[in-house]
C-alpha cells in the first residue's frame, strides 16, 4: 500500500484518487474548494461520471479514500503527489496554469519529507521543469523530490474503463529511479508503460488530442462535401474505418467537438506553436472547421423551417457528450444562443445535464422530458447523441409538433425512415442531393428507364 496525496477534486483529480484507492492504496484528495469538499465528504457527487459515485463510496468505506482542505494532513507520510488541477483556456489560447502555480506553491511550503510530484493535468511543454524550479524556490529547506509527467486520457463517460484498463501509460522525467517507482504504481493496470523525458510526455498528450480533434473535423469536412454530391457521410465513414490504418473511432461527422479537453488543447498547442515562431496552419484548420459546424446547423434549420423568429426550437440534448453532465465547450451553448439571437424561442432537454445547463444559459426553457419538449415546437435539434433518443416514439414526437421538422447533429436517425414517419428531416452529410433532395430520389431519377 502507497499512500497517495491527489491535489484537485475534479474530474481527472476524483478519478484518480478513487482509481487508486480501489487498487489498494491509501488515498487522500485535496481541494481547496470547502463547499466541493464538504460535498464530498458526504459520499454525494459534484460531477456526473458512470460508476464513479459507487467506487468513491466503496473506497471511502473501507478507508482507503478520504478527502480534506488541507496540505498538511494529504502530505503527512504520502510517497506521491499527483497535482489534478484545471488548466483552462487563457486570453490568447494559452493554458492558464494559476492553479498549477499555486499547488505547487503549497506543496513545496507543506512537504516535509522525500517527495514525488507527478503531473497529472494537461500542461504546457516544459512545465516540469517550471515545476521543479517552484519547488526548489518555495521550500523552507532543501527537501529531495522528483517531478514526474503522468499525463491523462481519460474519456468523460468511459473515465473508470480508461483507468483500469489504459491503452498506453505515459511517464516523463529526467529522474528515472522516480519514472520507475511511479511505473511500479501503474503496474496493477497492466498496460503498456512508455518512459520518456519530460517535454516529450507533455507533448505526446497534446498531439494526441491535437491528432484527434483533427479527425473530427476531418470528417466534418467530408461530410460537407458528401452533402454536396449526394453521399451518404455514415457509409462512407464506416468504410473508411475498416480500414485498419484508419479506424473507426472519431469518424462520427456532426457538431464539432466540445468539452474541457480538445478545443483547450488545440488552443493552447496553437499558441505554443505560434510563441516559437511555427505556423500551425493545420491546426488553425481544425479549430476554424468545428466552429463552423454550428453556423452550418443554423443554416440547415432556415432551409426547413424558414424564418424562425418567434418559432418554438427544442434542442434534444444539452451536454458535449452523452454520459456526463460537462458543459464545457458544448456545441449546445452556441446553438442556443444563435438561436436566441435569431428570434427563437428556445426550450431544452438533457438527462443529466440541465441542472448545470440552467445556470448556463437562463433564457432556455428546460422541459421535464423529449415529449414535453416536442409539443408546439417547429424544429427539434439533436445536439447530443444519448441514447435515450435513439428509443423514442418518434410518431407521438411527431403528432405533438406543430411543425415537424428535425435537424439531427449527430446523425441517429436514418433519413429515409424519418422520411416515411413524415419528418422534414436534415442530418450531417446524411445522402442528400445537390438540391437537398433525399439520395435515394435522385439515384431513382437518374435511372434510365428501361
Amino acid at each position: 500500500m502507497k499512500k497517495i496525496a491527489v491535489v484537485g477534486a475534479g474530474y481527472v483529480g476524483l478519478v484518480t484518487g478513487a482509481c487508486f484507492a480501489d487498487l489498494g492504496n491509501d488515498v487522500v484528495v485535496l481541494d481547496i474548494d470547502r463547499k466541493r469538499i464538504a460535498i464530498l465528504k458526504e459520499g454525494k457527487m459534484p460531477i456526473y461520471e458512470p460508476g464513479l459515485e459507487e467506487l468513491i463510496t466503496r473506497n471511502m468505506d473501507a478507508g482507503r479514500l478520504r478527502f480534506t482542505t488541507s496540505y498538511e494532513d494529504a502530505l503527512t507520510d504520502a510517497e506521491f503527489s499527483f497535482i489534478a488541477v484545471g488548466t483552462p483556456s487563457g486570453v490568447d489560447g494559452e493554458a492558464d496554469m494559476k492553479h498549477v502555480h499555486a499547488a505547487t506553491v503549497s506543496i513545496a511550503e507543506t512537504m516535509k519529507e522525500p517527495l514525488i510530484v507527478i503531473n497529472k493535468s494537461t500542461v504546457p511543454v516544459g512545465t516540469g521543469d517550471w515545476v521543479a524550479d517552484i519547488i526548489r524556490d518555495h521550500q523552507p529547506k532543501a527537501i529531495p523530490f522528483s517531478v514526474v509527467s503522468c499525463p491523462e486520457f481519460l474519456r468523460e463517460g468511459m473515465a473508470i474503463h480508461d483507468f483500469m484498463s489504459p491503452a498506453r501509460t505515459v511517464l516523463g522525467s529526467l529522474d528515472m529511479d522516480a519514472a520507475e517507482k511511479v511505473a511500479q504504481l501503474h503496474l496493477p493496470l497492466r498496460s503498456r508503460i512508455m518512459i520518456t523525458d519530460l517535454r516529450t510526455a507533455e507533448m505526446i498528450k497534446y498531439a494526441s488530442n491535437a491528432f484527434l480533434a483533427t479527425k473530427i473535423s476531418f470528417i466534418n469536412e467530408i461530410a460537407n462535401i458528401c452533402e454536396a454530391l449526394g453521399a451518404d457521410i455514415k457509409d462512407v465513414a464506416a468504410g473508411m474505418g475498416y480500414d485498419p490504418r484508419i479506424g473507426n473511432q472519431f469518424l462520427e461527422a456532426g457538431l464539432g467537438y466540445g468539452g474541457s479537453c480538445f478545443p483547450k488543447d488545440v488552443m493552447a498547442l496553437t499558441y505554443m506553436a505560434e510563441e516559437k515562431g511555427r505556423h500551425p496552419q493545420l491546426l488553425l484548420a481544425v479549430m476554424e472547421i468545428n466552429t463552423d459546424r454550428r453556423r452550418q446547423l443554423i443554416e440547415k434549420l432556415g432551409e426547413l423551417a424558414g424564418d424562425i423568429k418567434g418559432k418554438n426550437i427544442g434542442l434534444l440534448g444539452l451536454t458535449f457528450k452523452p454520459n456526463t453532465d460537462d458543459m464545457r465547450e458544448a456545441p449546445s451553448l452556441e446553438v442556443a444562443q444563435n438561436l436566441r439571437k435569431a428570434g427563437a424561442h428556445v426550450r431544452a432537454y438533457d438527462p443529466v445535464g440541465m441542472p448545470r445547463a440552467a445556470t448556463l444559459m437562463p433564457d432556455v426553457e428546460m422541459a421535464p422530458d423529449p415529449y414535453t419538449l416536442a409539443e408546439g415546437c417547429d424544429a427539434l435539434i439533436v445536439c447530443t447523441e444519448w441514447n435515450e433518443f435513439k428509443q423514442l416514439n418518434l410518431k407521438r414526437i411527431h403528432a405533438s409538433m406543430r411543425n415537424p421538422n428535425i435537424i439531427d447533429g449527430r446523425n441517429i436517425y436514418d433519413p429515409i425512415e424519418m422520411a416515411q414517419l413524415g419528418f422534414h428531416y436534415r442530418g450531417m452529410g446524411r445522402g442528400y442531393g445537390p438540391d437537398g433532395e433525399p439520395l435515394d430520389e435522385l439515384q431513382e431519377s437518374q435511372v434510365a428507364p428501361a
